[in-house]
């Protein structure tokens, strides 16, 4: 079981609850909330708290497991897409996708190199787009 070998890579212990969350959080592909996840979860484990799944999840997330991005009016998503990568949000529809462009990334990083920014070292690149979707019945895509 993939949850249950992350998490000890995470130095987690793999309770029934932890192995549940991640689960659900890995087989989500939309940048879940806390709420969503919660009702997911107790469907599995009836007896579950949100704050317990909130906890969870901000340990998955500082461990590294997860990553966590906020939308405009700070409601916390997860994604377990670790790769680099950014997001679109789209306010109206209020979804999240992923997007990754090597070459967006490379531009940003020379961009750094050549500003000759002092004292601070790249970790991450995440460009965050925001806007509409146009017709809120179609998917966005990306060429």
């Amino acid at each position: 079981m993939i949850e249950k070998n992350l998490l000890m890579q995470a130095s987690l212990k793999a309770t029934h609850q932890r192995v549940v969350i991640l689960s659900i959080v890995l087989n989500c592909k939309n940048h879940p909330s806390t709420e969503f996840i919660y009702e997911l979860t107790k469907k599995r484990i009836p007896s579950i708290s949100l704050a317990t799944v909130y906890k969870t999840l901000e340990t998955f997330s500082s461990r590294g497991l997860i990553s966590k991005t906020l939308t405009l009016e700070g409601q916390a998503r997860y994604d377990s897409n670790l790769e680099a990568h950014g997001h679109i949000y789209s306010i109206n529809s209020n979804e999240i996708i992923d997007y990754a462009n090597e070459e967006l990334n490379s531009l940003i990083s020379n961009f750094f190199k050549q500003k000759k920014v002092k004292n601070f070292h790249i970790k991450k690149i995440s460009l965050n787009i925001i806007g509409d979707k146009i017709d809120t019945e179609k998917s966005i895509e990306i060429k």
